[in-house]
């Protein structure tokens, strides 16, 4: 058995398109190696982890070259556009699932109005596990179990691997399934309180999120109810039933996505009502005042006319008169308006 020193804290991102290299040792603890010895590694010595960058010309060359994987296996493994599935090869599973991209600790957060879902590649067997994600993503899932391998409280067998992923993927949606329903709760109070202008753009994009979630969800929970019915032999039964309840999980999240798309849809309805109701008013009020200046515009109209035979042509008072008669029709005008509930 290879000799690999243990390291106090596990370097991340040593060697270009590699994320990091591990040798479980079965008993939740893990030893960290590089690419060189990773190629000396036999199963005797623990459970292979490597994790690349799926888009680095590095990784695909190891994985094209010094994978021994099967060619079709590669190919899936270093796909670009990609919905979650599962596929058993000979012993071993093609999986690819997708999860909440996070922001690295080395950066700063940025509000993203699109939710990043990050497709995550892996090939495992009883011995080995390969997953890839793309560069410039980071999903806490992975970082947490290589935190727990870190301190020797992380999974033992492959199959108690795969079981952790899904679970810690799933577990990333919940934060992101309440801040989108907070978030139309909010948008309920803006359109109850009169603030239509601002919520059309923010439900579109809210709208927007859980149809790009729900595309992704559904073939998620397909894959991982393959992984739970597989009759791979390192799979036990404890890690089916631990899936079993991811599982469970992942579908009431799904039914959680259609209620706030629902709402969602509810709130367009409701905006729309809103906009209607403020057209229709906005239009009352028009129509209002055209009526109030209709009996100064028609007295107007006639009284100008260039023709001859215009009463009040020579008497002093009928400027007056015309205007206390244009001022009782006005009044009339708006009794009348105010009756019929125009204003």
């Amino acid at each position: 058995m290879m000799e690999m020193p243990v390291a106090s804290k596990l370097s991340y991102g040593a060697e270009p398109g590699l994320r990091f290299a591990l040798i479980l040792d079965r008993c939740g603890g893990c030893k960290q190696l590089d690419l060189a010895r990773a190629q000396q590694w036999k199963p005797e010595d623990g459970i292979l982890w490597l994790h690349f960058e799926r888009d680095h010309a590095a990784a695909a060359d190891w994985v094209n070259r010094q994978s021994s994987l099967d060619s079709f296996v590669t190919e899936a493994l270093l796909e670009e556009e990609t919905r979650p599935r599962v596929e058993p090869v000979d012993d071993g599973l093609l999986i690819i699932l997708r999860g909440v991209c996070a922001t690295a600790p080395d950066e700063e957060p940025e509000k993203h109005t699109d939710i990043d879902l990050v497709p995550l590649h892996m090939w495992v067997d009883a011995n080995k596990v390969i997953s890839l994600r793309d560069s410039g993503h980071y999903i806490t899932a992975l970082r947490d179990i290589r935190l727990a391998l870190e301190k020797g409280k992380g999974p033992h067998r492959t199959g108690d691997l795969l079981a952790l992923i899904g679970d810690k993927l799933v577990r990333d949606l919940e934060p992101v399934l309440d801040a989108m329903d907070e978030e139309v709760d909010e948008l309920d109070e803006m359109i109850f309180h009169g603030e239509a202008g601002e919520v059309r753009e923010r439900l579109k994009l809210l709208r927007r999120r859980s149809v790009q979630l729900r595309r992704y969800l559904a073939p998620q929970r397909d894959a991982l109810n393959r992984i739970e019915h597989d009759d791979a032999p390192w799979l036990l039964e404890r890690d089916k039933l631990r899936m079993r309840e991811v599982i469970d999980k992942l579908m009431r999240f799904i039914e959680y996505l259609d209620a706030i798309r629902d709402r969602t849809s509810i709130l367009h309805d409701d905006l729309s009502t809103v906009i209607s109701e403020r057209i229709a008013r906005n239009s009352n009020r028009l129509a209002a005042l055209a009526a109030l200046l209709l009996p100064p515009s028609v007295v107007a109209g006639l009284f100008g006319m260039n023709v001859g035979g215009i009463p009040g042509v020579n008497d002093t008072w009928a400027f007056v008169i015309i205007v206390v008669f244009v001022t009782v029709t006005s009044v009339a005008t708006l009794w009348v308006l105010r009756r019929i509930g125009w204003l």
